[in-house]
């Protein structure tokens, strides 16, 4: 873990006193949610939801769940939706990570608190939202860029690497790509000679990919998949094109699903950086802690890893999601 729950000094109860949420008010009736999720544009999205519901349902908290299809102005919609049926408590994880100031100051207006989960926003008011919990998406591409700067140290000549990156101006293709990148710049033979998006969809890596194969051919050493679904994809094409995935390219991935460690078992992935969707236990605590006025980090920092393929094996039968 990056950064301890119990060490930062801003804390939820605070942050929501300080937005003039009158956590008393909380705590006289029973708990309900407004959760608006990104969509199911993935294995991983797919296991957050799972996660999410069932913990409401174990918790007793009433959740009033939106699917946003992966459209901001759906999860605008969802959120005024939550306000206007006056909610307790609001939680969503941004699709991007701007254009959400006058919204959530409707709902600091509504005194209705709100939770970020998995994804940050970028807004100059940090009081609009009184706790964020999800994973450090910097570090997730750092530790990617720093398997690959020892697995190809001693490479002798240029590394040429393609990346698909997650949506565009989300909080997670925007911190993979830049975590990534300032781990690799100390040497100058790693390069990224291709860069688009793949929009964290199976179908996408797989068409992007395509079109990178088309450019690049041969010349392309590592493929950098900012999720999962993209690399898995890529991985057809790669086999489509009469390549060897993992051992004529090596595919560097961020998620940790179990479909990833299916694929690094069948030899077709080199490692893939976790990132844990299972944040609805984590969520409901945060939530009943809020109604009950006690004390919480602002920014709650989940606990992760790093599989390499040789470990796959071993360690896919643990796996939740």
């Amino acid at each position: 873990m990056t950064t301890s729950r119990r060490t930062i000094v801003t804390t939820l109860a605070a942050s929501a006193l300080a937005a003039g949420f009158p956590l008393s008010a909380l705590a006289q009736k029973k708990l309900v949610l407004g959760f608006s999720q990104i969509g199911a544009e993935s294995e991983w999205r797919t296991a957050n939801t799972e996660s999410i519901k069932a913990a409401a349902a174990a918790a007793g908290i009433e959740l009033k769940f939106s699917d946003a299809q992966q459209k901001q102005e759906n999860q605008i919609k969802a959120i005024r939706s939550f306000i206007a049926q006056k909610v307790d408590v609001i939680a969503f994880s941004p699709v991007v990570e701007s254009g959400w100031e006058p919204v959530l100051r409707e709902a600091k207006a509504a005194k209705i608190p709100v939770i970020l989960t998995d994804r940050a926003v970028n807004v100059k008011d940090d009081s609009l939202w009184v706790a964020f919990m999800g994973s450090d998406f910097l570090e997730e591409g750092r530790r990617a860029g720093r398997w690959l700067v020892e697995k190809m140290k001693d490479a002798k000549g240029d590394v040429n690497i393609v990346e698909l990156q997650g949506t565009v101006g989300s909080a997670p293709a925007i911190d993979r790509k830049k975590g990534f990148e300032e781990v690799i710049k100390a040497d100058p033979k790693f390069k990224i000679v291709r860069s688009q998006t793949g929009d964290f969809t199976r179908a996408k890596g797989k068409e992007v990919m395509e079109a990178f194969l088309k450019a690049e051919g041969k010349k392309i050493n590592v493929l950098y998949a900012h999720n999962d679904d993209m690399a898995i994809g890529a991985i057809q094409a790669i086999e489509e094109a009469g390549l060897k995935p993992a051992k004529d390219i090596t595919i560097i991935s961020i998620d940790a699903v179990k479909g990833a460690f299916e694929a690094m078992i069948a030899g077709k992935l080199n490692v893939t950086v976790e990132c844990s969707p299972l944040l609805g236990p984590q969520l409901m605590s945060a939530v009943k802690d809020l109604k009950a006025g006690k004390t919480l980090p602002k920014r709650i920092v989940t606990e992760e890893s790093v599989f390499p393929m040789e470990v796959a094996a071993k360690e896919f039968p643990n796996r939740k999601y």
